[in-house]
């Protein structure tokens, strides 16, 4: 099964603060742009447990991602899915087999999926000692935003060094809802 433990800190930016950055460590050139379609069933169930159902498009490959609340972090199950597979479950509402259908199934979730929407990211990453500095806009129903990732191995030393991290460059601490959870609440006040 593909499945990994993602432990990362999250902070908002502002528009100046993630160009900035960008320029700070040499990254303008380096942004790679990725889509995310979301998914959930009718009434929510899969927000309700606290986790959140994509298919990431990057370079031309598609995978299927369900992320649940682990312990430390988020458990994520990766499955690499077709453009046809893409298609089917926006048009059918229903997971291929593989492990990103066994997961839900032990969450209980059976239910029919709804294709919510599209979110657009582009990204630029950079690997330091303590971690992997993301720096994301992202675009989403005429909107958009800019966050800051630290993805680490461990949760201690990793809030230590992104909390440093912060103070260097002067950025106040800005909680940052995960980007799901950001393009349902603006869908929901265009509705």
């Amino acid at each position: 099964m593909a499945q990994e433990l993602e432990i990362e800190f999250k902070n908002m930016l502002t528009k100046e603060e993630y160009s900035s950055l960008l320029t700070t460590y040499q990254l303008e050139n380096d942004i790679k742009t990725q889509t995310n379609d979301y998914f959930d069933t009718a009434d929510f169930l899969i927000r309700e447990k606290g986790a959140a159902l994509r298919v990431r498009n990057k370079k031309d490959s598609l995978v299927l991602t369900l992320k649940q609340p682990a312990e430390e972090g988020l458990l994520e199950t990766h499955q690499s899915i077709s453009f046809e597979t893409f298609q089917a479950i926006k048009k059918n509402g229903a997971l291929p087999e593989g492990e990103v259908g066994s997961q839900l199934l032990e969450l209980g979730i059976q239910d029919k999926l709804l294709h919510l929407g599209r979110l657009t990211t582009h990204r630029a990453e950079l690997a330091l000692d303590e971690g992997l500095l993301v720096l994301d806009h992202s675009e989403y129903l005429k909107r958009e935003d800019f966050e800051l990732e630290f993805e680490v191995s461990g949760f201690e030393a990793g809030e230590r060094a992104f909390n440093d991290l912060l103070q260097q460059h002067q950025i106040p601490k800005r909680a940052a809802k995960n980007k799901i959870l950001r393009f349902f609440l603006a869908s929901q006040e265009q509705a």
